[in-house]
């Protein structure tokens, strides 16, 4: 059934075989993998653009501190597509860098109550190079253009 589109609602009693792309609505039961068929590479301090954060994914392999501070929410809301409620996760890995990342927030992009209360974990926006080196942030959407950001993993 390559290239098939359907109209209204689909059940499958098997599951989906391959890879699904864009945005799913509704419920998701079972086990959910994601991958990322694009990462992007920041090696150096400065403003991620939404594009590179929409990867999913950017790594770091800089021997300098490197401080990268969010797209702001109009822009990153754009890239998405995002509206309010909106959830969005993407990758910080470090395990190949040999000097820290940092996460710096920017215009309507605000780290989360849970981030300001427990700085220790869920604000945790220093991600140390080597072997820990890699966590998940989840964005938030508040509305097209202003967002949370709390690190969950």
């Amino acid at each position: 059934m390559a290239s098939t589109t359907f109209s209204g609602p689909v059940t499958s009693t098997n599951g989906f075989i391959g890879n699904l792309v864009g945005n799913i609505v509704g419920s998701i039961a079972g086990t959910v993998t994601t991958t990322h068929a694009e990462t992007v590479a920041i090696n150096a301090t400065g403003t991620a653009t939404a594009a590179q954060v929409a990867t999913g994914y950017i790594t770091s392999t800089s021997a300098a501190i490197t401080n990268i501070t969010l797209p702001t929410g109009t822009l990153l809301g754009a890239a998405l597509g995002a509206v309010k409620g909106t959830v969005f996760d993407f990758f910080v890995d470090n395990t190949g860098g040999v000097a820290s990342v940092n996460l710096v927030p920017s215009t309507n992009a605000i780290v989360s109550g849970a981030g300001v209360t427990t700085a220790g974990s869920f604000g945790d926006f220093t991600f140390a190079p080597g072997a820990t080196g890699l966590g998940r942030v989840t964005v938030m959407f508040s509305s097209p253009t202003a967002y949370v950001y709390t690190r969950t993993a």
